[in-house]
């Protein structure tokens, strides 16, 4: 068989592949769905874990044996707060419940992921907002799409008239790193139209792959905050870096995702 042969089936595997994650998801937004209402009161951090977790657990019971039967072999991380360089192989990064604490507060902005990384590079991803029924999906080198629709980046190219989005850090980070992100906010304060902040980072970042917002960072971050939305973005015409400009890698301490007329006034601003 020839190599053009090859890679057209292996293309054709993946897009079958990302068909079924896409309906993976959607039934464990269901799930969560079915759950979702009522604000739910804790006390305790301890009590906080615990409600988590449950949310967790209930798309993890759909996923799960759904995502493993499609790749009996895939590794699988549902740690959403791990980072850095995954090993060879595939593996399937999830957050069963992006936005968890929004969940249990409920606000609405939160969601279901699931990406395939094969030798540490995201292959496909699919993310369901339950809520809205709305379902995006990206494909190695098949661009991005919002319930079949193809996404674009915006067109914007002055940073002036941009919307753009951060995220806060995560629980217990690192004092220079919490610094680092209020001091970003200040500098695009004064450089962008809007700044919006809030969690989580996976919506920002559909929001850049729908040409929404301009432009989106992160200090530190986590796999699956990142993975998926950094699939969407570049998929949609996007560009993807650390803040200082450099490649980004699941190992960089920080990212930025832009439209490719904002990205270079983005990283000047990040860099002051």
């Amino acid at each position: 068989m020839s190599e053009t042969l090859q890679t057209t089936d292996v293309a054709a595997s993946d897009a079958d592949l990302l068909a079924q994650t896409a309906i993976a998801v959607r039934e464990a937004g269901s799930a969560l769905r079915e759950r979702f209402g009522e604000v739910v009161r804790y006390q305790t951090r301890e009590e906080l874990m615990r409600a988590l977790a449950a949310n967790d657990d209930t798309a993890l019971d759909v996923l799960r044996p759904r995502l493993t039967r499609l790749r009996p072999d895939a590794g699988w991380v549902e740690d959403e707060l791990d980072g850095g360089a995954l090993p060879p192989g595939e593996w399937w990064v999830v957050d069963p419940a992006e936005g968890n604490v929004n969940h249990l507060h409920a606000l609405p902005e939160w969601a279901v992921t699931a990406t395939l990384v094969r030798e540490n590079q995201p292959v496909l991803t699919a993310v369901h907002l339950p809520l809205t029924s709305e379902t995006y999906t990206a494909l190695t080198g098949a661009g991005a799409h919002l319930d079949g629709r193809p996404l674009h980046v915006s067109r914007t190219a002055d940073l002036g008239l941009s919307i753009v989005a951060t995220s806060q850090a995560r629980p217990d980070e690192d004092e220079k790193v919490v610094r680092r992100v209020g001091s970003s906010i200040t500098a695009m304060l004064f450089d962008a139209l809007v700044v919006r902040a809030a969690v989580p980072a996976t919506l920002h970042l559909l929001n850049v792959a729908a040409g929404r917002i301009d432009a989106f960072w992160q200090f530190a971050g986590a796999r699956a905050d990142l993975l998926p939305g950094a699939l969407l973005v570049t998929e949609a015409g996007g560009r993807i870096s650390d803040a200082e400009g450099r490649p980004w890698t699941p190992q960089s301490q920080s990212f930025l995702a832009a439209a490719p007329g904002v990205h270079a006034e983005a990283v000047s601003t990040l860099s002051r």
